[in-house]
């Protein structure tokens, strides 16, 4: 089975009054454009941009989950890549995810891998990015755990508990994967 690819980095240069709609996100407003992203930081991650209308809650959170020892190693949101939708005649994927509007991170991926095949997490699942979900493993995102439950009680969807034949461990998305 050949990989659907998904197009990385792209870069949108035009001037911001000519925002296409394929460009914003209906749900929150933000674009695909670094002006409607704000930088959150919390040590000690590294800094990292998310929709202006989620970051300050997404912030306090992972504030909170810090000050009470929770193995926070890296978080990654904003980035525009084209990682959704039908694939096009060389295969590649024409529609911008979640992340390239800010409405989406991804927390710890060296131990919380994207598979597909993967309707109930087993053996026949295929790691296709990150690191081996390990349930148990300090740092692991799991269902019920207090990560999970924090950042689900946003209104962010958690990729572990997707419908379907992938599952993101990885993943949250405001507006759904």
């Amino acid at each position: 089975m050949e990989l659907r690819r998904s197009v990385g980095r792209v870069a949108v240069r035009h001037p911001y009054s000519e925002t296409t709609a394929e460009e914003i996100d209906p749900a929150t407003g933000c674009t695909v454009c670094r002006e409607d992203q704000k930088q959150v930081s919390v040590p000690p991650l590294a800094p990292f941009f998310l929709c202006h209308t989620i970051a300050p809650m997404v912030q306090r959170t992972l504030e909170t989950l810090v000050r009470r020892g929770e193995p926070l190693i890296t978080v990654q949101g904003y980035r525009v890549v084209r990682s959704r939708g039908p694939i096009d005649g060389q295969g590649n994927r024409t529609v911008f995810s979640n992340h390239s509007f800010g409405t989406a991170l991804d927390i710890n991926r060296d131990l919380n891998g994207l598979y597909d095949r993967c309707v109930q997490f087993g053996p026949e699942c295929r790691l296709l990015l990150g690191g081996h979900w390990r349930p148990g493993v300090p740092g692991t995102l799991e269902e019920g755990g207090a990560m999970v439950r924090a950042l689900t009680a946003l209104g962010l969807r958690w990729g572990g508990a997707m419908q379907g034949r992938q599952k993101d461990f990885m993943h949250f998305s405001y507006t759904g994967y």
